[in-house]
């Protein structure tokens, strides 16, 4: 049976069923009331079945798989001309690491025998829950800017979701999806607020710690929007430390679009006022004005001594090109990361030396 649900800001519980609240009557987000462990000492990595893919850590996951494209376990190879690695979440079935949220997001949504669910994101996000909810055998209806570009939404639409578009600004589609959903008219799957996105993409920590001998880096550089990838490796790596598996937790450092940078601006002061001012389209995929788990977010950055920076377009743009030089084609939203790499570092934030991961997180076919 699927996990009930709870808030860790005032404590309220829900019991699991298709009828479920997407958030909490306080406002905040919920997530799984219990958080499973593995009662046992780490594996060797050639006892780990990498064909379950992600699955194959089923024991820390509260979502049973009910649907799934054989995603998980993406290369990890090293980038010598960043004295990093790269962890290429690029290459999941629908060409992004939101693949993590979708398989257990609609294996939880079947499991539950929902019909029908919603989604607000003309990107990654939505392609990747129409992708897996067509796997399913589950009804989708993304919600999506009335000026989404067509590329964006031939995803969508050839894997027989339904696009509605919405006209006014990406908070007024995520408000339209979220009225339809409070009508009754399907599921919330969404990517920022649904619990079993963030489980989903909790393994990517788990993993990176496995291809690594359970040997985490000393830091993590994060593209940061709504946080789906960062508070999935947050998570990830806390459940490896408390089980026993691994004995640290990385540093975690976001890298947000300059102009759209609430994590970034309030920690370095910045002016939030004027959020067009500088701002960086390249990236377009992390403009997120308004994240759902803020304070969730901070509390990573908080509890990792880590950071978030935000960088404009010729940044980007720069990092994109010498990605696509050195035979990584990735999609520009995910050279974001790369360019804040050598920014931290410019800054002072990671020594030369420090052992980096960088998770490329978008296919450049998708651009």
């Amino acid at each position: 049976m699927s996990a009930d649900l709870s808030c860790s800001a005032c404590g309220r519980e829900y019991p699991a069923g298709p009828d479920e609240p997407w958030r909490c009557e306080c406002g905040h987000p919920l997530d799984f009331a219990k958080r499973p462990l593995p009662d046992r000492p780490a594996p060797d990595f050639g006892e780990i079945d990498t064909r379950d893919g992600l699955w194959a850590f089923s024991e820390f996951l509260p979502v049973r798989r009910v649907v799934t494209l054989g995603e998980g376990f993406t290369p990890l190879v090293d980038a010598d001309d960043w004295n990093a690695q790269f962890k290429l979440d690029c290459v999941f079935p629908s060409g992004s690491f939101k693949d993590r949220g979708a398989t257990t997001t609609l294996s939880r949504a079947a499991e539950l025998g929902v019909e029908t669910v919603l989604e607000d994101s003309s990107g990654n996000a939505g392609a990747a829950i129409a992708q897996y909810a067509a796997r399913a055998g589950i009804d989708a209806e993304i919600y999506v800017p009335a000026d989404a570009k067509e590329s964006k939404l031939a995803a969508i639409e050839r894997a027989g979701a339904t696009p509605v578009r919405v006209e006014g600004s990406r908070r007024d589609v995520t408000e339209a999806c979220v009225d339809a959903v409070e009508a009754g008219e399907g599921w919330y799957a969404s990517h920022a607020w649904n619990p079993a996105f963030f489980a989903g993409t909790m393994t990517f920590a788990l993993e990176l710690a496995a291809q690594r001998d359970w040997s985490v880096p000393d830091a993590v550089v994060c593209p940061l929007g709504h946080g789906t990838l960062f508070l999935g490796a947050y998570r990830g790596f806390r459940a490896l430390l408390d089980a026993g598996w691994t004995d640290d937790v990385p540093r975690l450092l976001g890298v947000q679009a300059e102009g759209v940078a609430p994590i970034a601006d309030e920690r370095h002061d910045a002016d939030e006022g004027d959020i067009d001012d500088g701002r960086n389209d390249v990236a377009d995929g992390i403009q997120i004005a308004h994240p759902a788990r803020r304070d969730q977010i901070t509390d990573a950055i908080e509890g990792t001594d880590g950071d978030a920076v935000a960088l404009d377009a010729e940044a980007t743009r720069e990092a994109l090109d010498r990605l696509h030089r050195t035979g990584f084609y990735v999609e520009p939203t995910s050279a974001v990361a790369v360019a804040g790499l050598s920014a931290y570092r410019e800054r002072g934030v990671l020594d030369e030396d420090a052992d980096v991961v960088v998770p490329l997180t978008g296919h450049g076919l998708k651009s």
